[in-house]
């Protein structure tokens, strides 16, 4: 299926409406190794060496849509990595309640940004630079004319990363963005993030689209009404983006959820009808993996959902039933976390890009009238005297 639609001309592809959002999906391996390669660079310098030296006391990662879920996939890599507090807290809620969900300074907050243009963005920004002085600011962004890289070019608290203007996705939904823009998180990682991890996330992707879109199409065709994402640590950020990609690109005719393994086991699992696909990303931690896997057995056990798409390494055959499937990749001995992370991603992406098409929508401009590209402007409100 996937050949029929690249071999298609440009035009039609326009037409068609996929032309963007499947260019940015496919151009993916070949953007993270550029990205690591200029976040790698700058490490060592500004910006990225600006932003930690000094040393921060704490990091807050913050993003609007889909940047949100960009910090809640880092937070947890970087709090083990560099030993300091980290969290993520949505612009949105910086905005309207920074007094009581901000942490008491100094610290370093990232701004993550595919265009740095929503209107709550800067805002946050201006009002902490302002009533929290302690606070520094890094802006990590994929638009180099974006309100975040521009603003603050003469505020020495305020350094900015732009990515490869390829990076800058012109579809409405962020896919090539939003990998990129976790790679460029991982940067302050400095030398803890390796050649060799990217490398090998760049072949799962390839492989993905070589080998694995034909049945990821299929269970896209399937009679499917939701889906639920599953991730632990880091993969929830990743399983909340993929709920999004779903939600986005349908239009909200598929409804989707976003839990992690154990939380499924609660309240959630009664989301898991008979026309449900639960897409499970396996965590690379051994014992993790276990409490994933029973999760997964159980609801084979009890019959649950339409069928399973399962991301991961050593996937164990007995998790897997008739109408099933499971997509293998392969780990990285230096970075464990980084390849699977992106490969559910990406599984994600197209799953929802397929089930887009086979309803009848197009992926580059889905929701017409309802989504932009860019949040419109909305009216910002001074605290109350």
């Amino acid at each position: 299926m996937l050949a029929a639609l690249l071999e298609k001309p440009a035009e039609a592809q326009h037409a068609a409406g996929y032309a963007n959002t499947l260019r940015e999906i496919l151009q993916q391996p070949a953007t993270w190794q550029h990205t690591f390669q200029r976040v790698h660079d700058a490490a060592a310098q500004a910006p990225l060496g600006k932003a930690l030296d000094p040393r921060p006391a704490q990091l807050v990662l913050t993003g609007s849509g889909s940047s949100i879920y960009i910090g809640e996939c880092l937070a947890p890599l970087l709090q083990a990595a560099l030993g300091m507090p980290v969290q993520a807290i949505a612009a949105g809620t910086l905005l309207t309640h920074w007094r009581s969900v901000l942490p008491p300074g100094p610290g370093l907050l990232i701004s993550m940004a595919r265009s740095g243009d929503s209107p709550e963005s800067a805002a946050v920004v201006d009002t902490l630079l302002a009533d929290a002085p302690a606070w520094r600011h890094l802006v990590i962004t994929c638009n180099a004319e974006g309100r975040l890289a521009t603003q603050y070019r003469e505020e020495p608290r305020v350094s900015a990363l732009v990515l490869d203007e390829r990076t800058n996705d012109r579809s409405l939904v962020m896919t090539s963005s939003f990998t990129n823009l976790v790679l460029g998180g991982l940067g302050l990682l400095r030398d803890a993030l390796h050649a060799e991890a990217i490398e090998q996330a760049a072949a799962n992707a390839q492989r993905i689209v070589d080998t694995h879109v034909d049945a990821i199409a299929a269970l896209a065709a399937r009679d499917l009404h939701a889906a639920v994402y599953l991730g632990s640590g880091a993969a929830f950020g990743a399983a909340r983006e993929g709920a999004l990609k779903m939600l986005e690109m349908t239009g909200g005719k598929v409804v989707t959820m976003a839990e992690t393994f154990l939380g499924l086991r609660h309240g959630p699992m009664s989301f898991v009808h008979p026309h449900t696909l639960v897409v499970a990303m396996l965590s690379a931690d051994p014992t993790v993996r276990h409490y994933e896997c029973d999760v997964l057995r159980e609801l084979s056990r009890k019959q649950l959902g339409m069928a399973k798409l399962v991301v991961g390494d050593d996937i164990p055959a007995d998790l897997l039933c008739a109408g099933d499937v499971a997509i293998t990749t392969s780990a990285s001995a230096s970075n464990p976390d980084v390849p699977p992370l992106l490969a559910g991603v990406v599984v994600a992406q197209l799953l929802a890009f397929f089930r887009c098409l086979e309803l009848g929508g197009k992926p580059d401009t889905p929701s017409e009238g309802v989504l932009t590209r860019v949040v419109e402007d909305f009216a910002l409100h001074g605290a109350a005297p």
